[in-house]
């Protein structure tokens, strides 16, 4: 661990291992910043400040108070319960041979329905929409250009893109046009609820079973999961009978 001194408040360092510890509990939502040096030094002064607060309420003499002791005695409980559930959870780990059985007996979770990718373009007439198709038939636009200009989708300003999707994820009409488009061709108008759609298949894949190596991280921490939430249910049961009287 680096003992580099970062700052110093009141004649205590804060040490670059005292603020390697302190970065580990940034929010998850916020992790991803954890390399960028802006969010490292607002860090950096949070720290601070828990020091220079920490000192102010050492001169207050606040840790000579009831209340002080109260917070103690939780804190110190609170610690002492993370540090036993570490100690339950620390051997518990998954093999890669494991997660490979999980995956042999279970495949039918792992299957991928077929996909496609595809753009359309939603007008509020038949009459628009087949004026739209024309105008793209004939080479006057790109479909893309056409979507962008009659388009009132707010896909439009992606040229249509409507990405990737399955089959439940679109209204019936559209994905029954969709599916059974061949790629690079235009269909349509297809009428929906919403309205009259042209679409354009960009391409199709077939229903499948996700590899192994896609999936194996993420049965790994599933099963992972469930065995610390069994082993926590366990100890739980054997803790009351050890120390809780009927």
């Amino acid at each position: 661990m680096s003992q580099e001194v970062l700052a110093v408040v009141a004649g205590e360092e804060i040490t670059q291992e005292e603020f390697d510890a302190f970065m580990l509990n940034v929010p998850r939502d916020r992790q991803a910043y954890i390399s960028n040096p802006q969010f490292r030094q607002q860090c950096l002064e949070q720290l601070i400040a828990l020091h220079l607060f920490a000192k102010m309420g050492g001169e207050l003499k606040l840790d000579q108070t009831e209340k002080y002791e109260k917070f103690l005695v939780n804190a110190k409980r609170d610690i002492l319960a993370q540090m036993a559930m570490e100690e339950i959870m620390k051997d518990i780990t998954v093999s890669d041979d494991e997660a490979s059985a999980y995956y042999e007996a279970n495949k039918q979770q792992f299957s991928k329905g077929e996909m496609v990718s595809a753009k359309h373009i939603l007008t509020d007439s038949e009459e628009k929409c087949s004026a739209v198709l024309e105008s793209i038939t004939n080479g006057d636009k790109s479909f893309e250009d056409a979507a962008r200009e009659s388009s009132m989708c707010p896909s439009s300003e992606n040229g249509g893109d409507l990405g990737k999707f399955g089959r439940g994820q679109m209204v019936k009409e559209f994905e029954d046009a969709a599916f059974a488009a061949e790629p690079g061709h235009v269909v349509g108008p297809v009428q929906s609820q919403f309205g009259y759609h042209l679409i354009k298949v960009e391409e199709k894949e077939e229903a499948a079973t996700a590899p192994l190596n896609e999936v194996i991280e993420s049965i790994k921490m599933n099963m992972l999961q469930q065995m610390q939430s069994s082993a926590y249910s366990e100890m739980i049961k054997e803790l009351k009978d050890k120390y809780m009287q009927e």
